[in-house]
């Protein structure tokens, strides 16, 4: 198994917490550009992912991706089933939507290409949390959204909310969270805002114009939030996300698993996966493209013919950064990733030294009760959920 992502850093407009570029003034020019540079990397790097793995996720994310035209979406998916033909066995396929996008058009587009999974970013349903964000939709935009979704045929809906912003009560916070669940979709993603650096939010921050929350606060909102869907059935399946029984995202689960993936776009990035069993590690590495739009299209957006030219392999080269993991990389990856799941880490497929090495560590969690060990895993408790960064930063090399 594994998957693709496709990143599109667009968005309608400049939200305080983000860093993505801005569509005011963005021309049809630029939007051409930018997908002949994701078709050309899809074509370029069509051997990154192991041939021996059928591709079976796709996740369109950014940014935003419903702000590129029917067009444009069609060409990309039409390059995707190109360059991988009968080696692309989907089982999920995610949109990242904003509300505001959704038309019966859009879903009909969507449902044309084979979109079977819909993630939106609701943040909140409060008008005034919403308008602090920068957020251009409202709370009944994403009530018609999911059932336009519903309508065309997509029942695999995500919402995505955000809480310990400026200004957002306890209060607030637990009606959106009642909110979402009265919408029944089957995933809820749910994240602590944070405080990025070169974001318009940080900058507010450092002028002093916001206070953030305490950490009382985010603590306190964190319980709400896995009490409430708890009790509404969903499994809380991952530090961040809840599901019904079955709806897992399959897609984001391969960055927690170790599974191998293609990052195409600006910015995005790309794994080869982890091969760990009790002997030792296997050889793996990781890349990432450039943020920045401009010099990203100018080494991707070239004819076949200027592809074999070693210029264009220089240029390319430059906007594109690559790492080998050694074994304790690899060790550290899996205590970052592995530990957020539910079921927490496979000690069976740990090389010895570094299972040893992590029942060492983690003696002092299990004796106060954040860790628990089982014959073939250990996992956070309850009680270790709320402090699952200093718990890693503790079992890491």
């Amino acid at each position: 198994m594994s998957g693709i992502y496709l990143h599109i850093p667009f968005c309608k407009s400049r939200c305080v917490y983000c860093g993505f570029y801005s569509t005011t003034g963005m021309t049809a020019h630029t939007e051409q550009a930018y997908v002949n540079a994701l078709c050309r990397e899809l074509q370029l790097r069509q051997d990154y992912l192991p041939s021996s793995e059928y591709v079976n996720t796709i996740y369109f994310g950014g940014g935003t991706p419903s702000v590129l035209s029917a067009e444009f979406l069609h060409t990309v998916v039409h390059t995707i089933k190109d360059v991988y033909g009968a080696m692309l066995r989907l089982r999920e396929f995610t949109m990242e939507c904003n509300p505001d996008d959704v038309t019966p058009q859009l879903a009909s587009t969507l449902v044309e290409l084979g979109v079977n999974r819909i993630s939106m970013g609701v943040q909140s349903f409060n008008p005034q949390i919403l308008s602090f964000l920068h957020r251009r939709h409202n709370a009944s935009q994403v009530a018609q959204a999911v059932e336009t979704f519903r309508a065309a045929g997509i029942t695999n809906i995500s919402l995505d909310l955000i809480y310990g912003i400026p200004g957002q009560t306890q209060d607030m916070w637990l009606s959106d969270i009642r909110q979402t669940i009265a919408l029944s979709v089957p995933h809820i993603s749910s994240y602590a805002l944070s405080y990025e650096d070169d974001t318009p939010l940080t900058r507010l921050l450092n002028k002093g114009e916001i206070t953030p929350q305490s950490d009382e606060e985010y603590l306190q909102m964190y319980l709400t939030l896995v009490n409430a869907l708890s009790d509404a059935g969903y499994e809380h399946y991952e530090i961040s996300n809840f599901s019904l029984p079955g709806y897992r995202s399959l897609h984001n689960s391969s960055y927690w698993n170790g599974t191998p993936y293609l990052g195409v776009g600006a910015g995005a990035h790309s794994y080869r996966g982890i091969t760990a069993t009790p002997s030792g590690f296997g050889t793996t590495s990781r890349q990432w493209n450039i943020c920045d739009i401009g010099q990203y299209t100018s080494a991707y957006g070239a004819s076949s013919e200027a592809d074999r030219s070693a210029e264009r392999q220089s240029a390319i080269e430059q906007v594109v950064t690559c790492e080998t993991l050694d074994d304790d990389e690899q060790y550290n990856d899996i205590i970052v990733t592995q530990l957020r799941r539910a079921e927490g880490i496979d000690l069976s497929c740990l090389p010895h030294r570094y299972r040893a090495h992590l029942l060492r560590a983690a003696q002092k969690s299990i004796d106060n009760g954040t860790l628990a060990l089982s014959p073939t895993h250990i996992h956070l408790t309850r009680k270790g959920l709320f402090i699952s960064d200093t718990i890693m930063t503790e079992l890491i090399i």
